[in-house]
This record gives structure tokens, C-alpha cells and sequence, in this order.
């Protein structure tokens, strides 16, 4: 990658307009000169470069120098109708962030490799979708049972899980990280972080179809399908969900579906959709649910909302690497972006702890800390000496 697309890539990634990375740089170069620099039409002089190296919160040599990794996107829901401007902040931003994963793994020597054949299910019908989750919970060996969490079984098989604040047409992503030899250094899911725990998960579910399924012998209008029947089968099995149930069924109420909704974790619209792929319940009876849904006003936002999953892959190793100082607080900082509001300090932790314990306990505590500290606190002679002598030189 050319120095003019990676600084573009990384302006991005940080959420910041050419002006604002002008006024970053205290006005040391202009709007226009950072265009022509992304446009390829001038290049920053060594000062400059290490301007914009600080401001972007890297290297120098990491601006010039071809990056190891190339990200590539593999599932982008409505992808045609995002603006170009918002399509390029979304990849830059992932693209970052997936990096840094990379190099963060590698900094710690994890062995993570991806406990999934990128693209490896052949899927020639929509239907095959169903065998393709299959495979996966079997390949994962997470049984039957509704998963209690979709972002915590991603990141146990090193599929990393990533959060962006989208435009309302961005549903969702999956993107793969390839070395230099076109080996797969990291898988990622990403959906938008303010839509609701029930809908977070099926759109995880839903990008790792499309990691996972070969869909080349589709038609392309319904890959988007088989990968959302991934996603359903994913979260509900048919064979539990027929349990639950039943083979067919003529009617279902609103407080039954809302049930199922937590039992599965899925919104009451997708296990209607899951219902009718099924064949538990007919095509006219789920379009006059998808009427009464409509009328009840809960396409938008449904009753007995699920709280969202909270990835904890990027914390967790983060922390892991500060303990072990094979990263500085500032890198750490870079890597995790508001870590320290959300983390405790050691200090506070200890304070929580020692207020927990009886208080016979503390006291004796105190008392053993009060004696070691004790010398340090009693007067030295020799210092008392001095203060005498100064004392009687000003009194004469």
C-alpha cells in the first residue's frame, strides 16, 4: 500500500476529516497539502511524515512502509447503497483495528490460528445453509442448546468480534486478514453497535455464514438469504426448535413468540422467518404476522429487548500484555481506546478488597503496616542534631 492510501486509510480509521488532522497538526500543513499527499500527488518531507506519524498515533515507518497484512472483506450487507465516503470509513476503520489485533497476537505469542475453514461449505441451495450451521456447532462442539453467548463462542474460536458505529443503512461485515503468503492471519464479524442484543447476535450469526459458506454456486441475489438461514439455524436448531414447538402449527401468540425470544436470543420477526423456512408455520400465516408486526409497531423495536453482548477478546489481551510490559500505557491506550475508564485501578481494587474483609481483620492489618513503617517515621538523630544547632545559631 502506497504512503498516499495509508494515510488516507489511517485519517479514516481515526474518524477525522482532512481539516481536522490540519488542525491536529497546529496548522504546520494545510487541508490541501494533505489532499495532494492522498491523492499521490506530493509526498510530506521526513519533518512532515513525523507529524503526521504522531498525529495518526503511529510510526513514522509504518506511513511508508507496505503493511505485512491485507484485509479482505467478505460479506458487506447493503453494500451498494452506503455511501462511497462512509463505505471507505468502514474498511479503514476495520482494517486498523484488525491490524492492530494481528500485531497484538504476534506481540504476545498466541497461538490463535482460526478454528474455521474460511469459505470451506460448499452451499449450491439456500436450504444448505442449515448444514452448514451444522457443521460449525459440530466442528465447535457446542451441541444443541440455544448459545448464551453469540460473541463469546466467536471469540473462543478466534473470530474476532468488532463494534462500529455505522451509518443506519450498515448492518454488518466479515473480513479476513491475510499474510503476505495469502495465509489467514485473523477472521473478523462486525456489527453496528447500537442495534439491540437480540439483533447484535443474529448479525454475528449472520457474518459468519458468510466466513464460512462457499456460496459461488448461488445466485448472487441469494447469498444474503442462505446467510441469514445460517445465522437462524446457527442460533436455533431445527431439531430444538420442532421440540419446542412442534412439527406444524395452524396459530402462535405473541407472548409464546416472546418466550421463544429469549430462550434463542432471536428478535420475534426472525423466528417467525425461522418458523415459515421451516415449514412449522404456512407463508400466509407468517405474512399476516408480518401485518400484525407492522401494526403493532415492532418492526423498528420489539418488547422484551435483550441486552447486547460485550466482546472481551481486546480487553482482556490488552490487560494481559500491560501485566507483562510488552506494552506501554500509551500503546495500550492506542490499542484499547477508553480501558482506563472501564478498568479499575490496582489501587481501587485493593481498597474494595481490604474494606471487605472483618474488621479484626483490618485492624490487625493496619497495625502490622503502622510497625514496618514505623523507622521511617521516627526522628533521625543526626538530622535532630542539625536542627538544634541551626536553632541555637539564631538565637545568639
Amino acid at each position: 500500500m502506497a504512503l498516499a492510501q495509508r494515510l488516507k486509510q489511517l485519517r479514516l480509521a481515526r474518524g477525522m476529516s482532512l481539516d481536522a488532522l490540519a488542525a491536529t497538526l497546529g496548522g504546520a500543513v494545510t487541508k490541501q497539502a494533505l489532499s495532494k499527499y492522498e491523492l499521490g500527488k506530493a509526498a510530506p518531507s521526513p519533518r512532515v511524515l513525523a507529524l503526521l506519524a504522531v498525529a495518526l498515533g503511529v510510526k513514522a515507518a509504518q506511513l511508508v512502509a507496505p503493511p505485512d497484512l491485507q484485509v479482505e472483506f467478505l460479506g458487506y450487507r447493503r453494500r451498494a447503497s452506503l455511501p462511497k465516503r462512509e463505505q471507505e470509513r468502514v474498511e479503514s476503520h476495520i482494517s486498523d483495528a484488525l491490524e492492530r489485533r494481528v500485531q497484538l497476537q504476534d506481540r504476545l505469542q498466541l497461538d490463535a490460528a482460526l478454528d474455521l475453514d474460511v469459505r470451506g461449505i460448499a452451499v449450491a441451495r439456500v436450504e444448505d445453509a442449515e448444514r452448514a450451521a451444522a457443521q460449525v456447532r459440530a466442528r465447535w462442539g457446542l451441541g444443541l442448546e440455544p448459545l448464551a453467548s453469540v460473541t463469546a463462542t466467536l471469540e473462543d474460536h478466534f473470530v474476532h468480534v468488532l463494534e462500529i458505529d455505522g451509518d443506519r443503512r450498515f448492518d454488518g461485515i466479515s473480513a479476513v486478514v491475510r499474510t503476505s503468503d495469502g495465509q489467514v492471519a485473523a477472521a473478523a464479524v462486525v456489527s453496528d453497535e447500537k442495534v439491540a442484543g437480540e439483533r447484535q447476535r443474529l448479525n454475528l450469526a449472520h457474518e459468519l455464514g458468510h466466513l464460512t459458506m462457499e456460496v459461488s454456486a448461488l445466485p448472487e441475489d441469494q447469498e444474503e438469504t442462505a446467510a441469514f438461514r445460517f445465522g437462524a439455524a446457527l442460533l436455533a436448531p431445527a431439531e430444538v426448535i420442532r421440540q419446542e414447538v412442534g412439527a406444524t402449527r395452524s396459530s402462535i401468540s405473541a407472548h409464546e413468540l416472546l418466550l421463544l425470544k429469549q430462550r434463542f436470543g432471536m428478535s420475534v420477526q426472525a423466528l417467525l422467518r425461522r418458523l415459515r423456512d421451516l415449514e412449522i408455520i404456512t407463508a400466509s400465516y407468517y405474512k399476516q404476522w408480518c401485518i400484525d408486526i407492522n401494526r403493532l409497531g415492532w418492526r423498528r423495536e420489539e418488547p422484551g429487548q435483550l441486552p447486547r453482548e460485550e466482546p472481551t477478546w481486546l480487553r482482556r489481551h490488552v490487560l494481559r500484555a500491560l501485566a507483562e510490559e510488552l506494552l506501554s500505557p500509551a500503546e495500550a491506550a492506542a490499542l484499547a481506546p477508553g480501558l482506563a475508564e472501564t478498568t479499575p485501578s490496582l489501587d481501587h481494587i485493593q481498597r474494595r478488597a481490604f474494606l471487605a474483609l472483618p474488621l479484626t481483620e483490618r485492624r490487625r492489618i493496619i497495625a502490622e503496616q503502622a510497625a514496618q513503617l514505623a523507622p521511617d517515621y521516627a526522628p533521625d538523630p543526626d538530622w535532630q542534631d542539625t536542627d538544634d544547632a541551626i536553632i541555637d545559631t539564631s538565637d545568639e
